[in-house]
């Protein structure tokens, strides 16, 4: 009877934790994409130029990146559950100030306080779900749980599109203060507590991976409109460049750094983290052209661009608990680099297809390749990620993983957004085409860099020693 009983509880304890989690995850996540098709609503009410839409969404992708992997250090020595309800807290006002706004910069400040949430609490969702469900079913909770951040993804334009179409582009940051609010006592409730290696907070490597981070992305978003050889355009490259040097010298010399260069001596660690970044350096700065390119020069609604762009974005939510469960039986490199290969694909396809009057049928092939693809990568991604440490490092190695993506993503809309204004610009259909056919080139040739990447990753039976010899603490806490 108390084994009865304590196998009930515990799958209680997986189904709240799962619950929860994914819903932090769905909020974090539909952030990332939630202002696509809301931007040239906002460009027109607020104002601004491509520059200023740019960091509408660069704002949250780069503090959710620079703060992540220091975040998931504060869940490791104050308690994860702890910090969590403060990221979650401070996500929540955030979206309400967004939703506040007035001016363009307003929006911009609130969207930066939104991703200092979002990264407090996003790295620790993992930790906590890894932390409440047995090994057995890590595969298939990972696969839910990353059909519902999939499912963030795809709803991200189509929610976007249709509040602002029929109430305006303020509700989509409203939609999440009663989420936000709803999750709250049932984290405090729910969630067990608990603490990781208790190592020092980083301060010197959080500000040079932060300011690295931020001149770079400036100087990559300001490029096009104050030229490259501007000063500031080349200081903020030289110097950020310069503080990443300085944070991996540093890094590898720390006592307790906050992103341990020894993990990347893992091939696993090191593969499933540079397809992780380069995945999402395509993707992000894609979808951040397509869904304009659907309004401005083809002329959907809001709504209707959002719809459109489902058999990409929203393939996650069908194929992932699949792709968890076909991790599991025959390993996450295959189905991840598969994966990777069908979104290049789909972004070449979508790349030679666009014209000023294509019609949706010749879109669509394209728009399904890259669906499924990122449907096959998603939920494996976060099992291998988790698999390539340690235990009492996981937190670490979540935080680092979703660093890195949202670089990439912050990169991605950078970069592709520079290629698109050197190419063409905003002034005709024919000239968004010429500016948005070689950036989705970049775009696919970096996934298919991605997919090459994933195949370092050791297959099937070359697992790191790391998982194969726990730690002696850890033996210790299991016996």
């Amino acid at each position: 009877m108390p084994q009865a009983s304590q196998q009930t509880a515990h799958r209680g304890g997986t189904v709240w934790a799962l619950v929860i989690t994914s819903g932090a995850g769905f909020m974090a996540s539909l952030d990332s994409l939630v202002v696509t098709t809301a931007l040239p609503s906002i460009r027109e009410d607020l104002g601004g130029a491509l520059e200023d839409l740019e960091w509408t969404v660069s704002a949250y992708t780069l503090t959710f990146a620079v703060l992540l992997m220091f975040a998931a250090a504060l869940g490791d020595r104050f308690g994860r559950r702890r910090v969590f309800l403060a990221g979650l807290a401070v996500f929540t006002g955030a979206s309400a100030a967004a939703a506040l706004a007035t001016g363009i910069d307003g929006l911009i400040a609130a969207r930066a306080v939104q991703g200092i949430g979002a990264a407090i609490m996003m790295p620790l969702t993992l930790t906590l779900l890894t932390a409440a469900v047995p090994v057995a079913k890590r595969g298939m909770v990972f696969g839910i749980w990353g059909a519902v951040n999939g499912l963030a993804v795809a709803c991200g334009p189509l929610i976007g599109g249709g509040l602002t179409e029929h109430a305006s582009w303020h509700w989509i940051f409203w939609l999440n203060v009663p989420l936000g609010i709803a999750l709250l006592p049932l984290a405090r409730l729910r969630l067990a507590e608990s603490y990781g290696t208790g190592a020092p907070l980083d301060l010197p490597g959080t500000l040079l991976a932060s300011g690295g981070l931020f001149g770079i992305v400036y100087g990559l978003v300001r490029g096009p409109a104050d030229g490259w050889t501007g000063s500031l355009v080349l200081t903020g490259l030289t110097v950020g460049a310069a503080l990443l040097v300085a944070f991996v010298a540093y890094s590898l010399r720390a006592k307790n750094p906050m992103l341990p260069m020894r993990l990347f001596r893992s091939r696993a660690f090191t593969g499933i983290n540079v397809a992780s970044l380069l995945m999402f350096l395509g993707m992000f700065g894609s979808i951040f052209l397509l869904s304009q390119f659907l309004q401005g020069v083809l002329g959907y609604s809001p709504t209707e661009a959002g719809l459109r762009m489902l058999p990409w974005t929203g393939m996650p939510m069908l194929v992932a608990p699949i792709a968890g469960i076909l991790a599991d039986r025959v390993g996450g490199r295959p189905v991840v680099a598969t994966g990777l290969f069908l979104q290049a694909a789909g972004l070449g396809w979508m790349a030679t297809a666009v014209t000023t009057d294509v019609s949706y049928g010749t879109q669509l092939p394209g728009l399904i390749l890259g669906g499924i693809g990122m449907a096959l990568y998603f939920a494996p991604s976060a099992h291998l990620v988790m698999a390539s440490v340690p235990p009492e490092e996981q937190g670490i190695a979540s935080g680092a993983n979703n660093a890195l993506r949202e670089v990439g993503g912050a990169l991605g809309v950078a970069i592709m957004a520079s290629i698109f204004s050197s190419q063409g610009g905003y002034q005709s259909g024919q000239t968004f085409v010429d500016g948005l056919r070689p950036a989705l080139i970049t775009g696919a040739a970096t996934v298919g860099l991605a997919a090459l990447a994933a195949l370092m990753i050791p297959g099937r039976g070359n697992e790191p020693r790391t998982q194969e010899t726990p730690t002696p603490s850890v033996s210790a806490a299991a016996s």
